[in-house]
């Protein structure tokens, strides 16, 4: 079997930050315990506000709590008293002031926690687990991502031996700890079981140690500067004006030359094949003789016309005994001759 591991945990500090961001010496049990329960009671209070992320800041006296949500005017509510009521309980929790940010997502197509969350909504609402994979699969990659993997596990369809199903597009090279790869999961609540949902979206790689990855559907070389390497669309292509096209020209002296004026008499029109001949230094009468006594002329022999020979027949039939009778002695003479 193979060990499954996160691939968050397994690229903190290389590629990606931590959620919560502060340092604690001797209080950290305490700071934790406050930091599991905010999340829980900001998780249940927004349990319908899809909620993808929640990070926590701590300075001396003040914390910082940034929500990400694909939904961002339920967490506000009417005039802000959603936010008022959740910071006045965060404030009792923490016995500091508190600041709350919101940040809303565009995209929830390419959220690994929204994507599980959506599949787990079609769950409990008793669709297809097979049919709510495709589609959201089909939505996830239309969006821009480059690979996407779901994983269903429990009772599916109500059966009485649970068992895992999973369905992928693209590639999700889990492996390579350049690639972004964001991953969440969430819990479907049926009447005969939990169906847990597990999502890894795998969304291009990351360009640098700060956690900047390539945005989807964009290619890595042109964020590199390799722009030569790309192809350029025609759109952009300009042609230069005509003005700042300059044609330099240079003029040279050239002196004067005499030339010589050959005579019309004395020129001989020679053949290419004679040329040929006399550069090779050969005569050619004597080639000629040469090749005549090298080469005598002979008649060609006759030969005689083959004739057909008529096939002979064979018959195996046996041969009838003739009886010899007195023939008439003219005919005896004309057989013989």
């Amino acid at each position: 079997m193979g060990q499954k591991v996160n691939p968050i945990g397994f690229r903190l500090g290389v590629y990606r930050n931590w959620d919560a961001r502060w340092y604690a010496d001797k209080e950290y049990t305490k700071l934790l315990h406050e930091d599991i329960a905010m999340r829980r009671l900001i998780g249940s209070r927004l349990r319908n506000a899809g909620l993808a992320r929640i990070e926590t800041e701590r300075s001396a006296n003040q914390l910082t709590v940034i929500i990400q949500t694909a939904k961002p005017g339920i967490v506000i509510g009417k005039q802000g008293a959603s936010v008022d009521a959740l910071r006045d309980e965060l404030e009792r929790i923490s016995g500091k002031k508190v600041r709350v940010t919101i940040h809303e997502i565009k995209t929830p197509e390419l959220d690994a926690t929204l994507v599980a969350e959506n599949v787990a909504s079609q769950l409990e609402k008793r669709i297809a687990f097979r049919r709510a994979l495709k589609q959201t699969l089909m939505r996830s990659m239309r969006a821009g991502a480059k690979g996407v993997k779901i994983q269903v596990s429990g009772r599916l369809g109500g059966s009485e031996m649970s068992r895992r199903e999973w369905d992928r597009d693209g590639r999700v090279p889990l492996h390579t700890l350049r690639a972004n790869i964001d991953y969440g999961k969430a819990e479907a609540r049926t009447t005969f079981g939990r169906i847990g949902v597990q999502c890894w979206l795998y969304l291009g790689d990351f360009v640098t140690a700060t956690g900047e990855p390539i945005a989807p559907g964009k290619d890595r070389a042109e964020d590199r500067g390799l722009e030569d390497r790309v192809p350029v669309p025609a759109a952009r292509i300009t042609e230069a004006p005509a003005e700042e096209v300059t044609a330099v020209t240079e003029t040279v002296d050239i002196p004067d030359v005499e030339i010589e004026e050959i005579p019309t008499e004395d020129v001989v029109e020679i053949d290419e094949d004679e040329e040929v001949i006399a550069a090779a230094g050969v005569d050619p009468a004597a080639t000629v003789e040469k090749v005549e006594k090298l080469t005598p002329k002979r008649a060609p022999a006759r030969r005689k016309p083959v004739v057909a020979k008529k096939p002979v027949s064979v018959s195996r039939a046996p041969k009838k005994l003739v009886k010899k009778t007195d023939a008439p002695a003219e005919v005896v003479e004309e057989e013989e001759e």
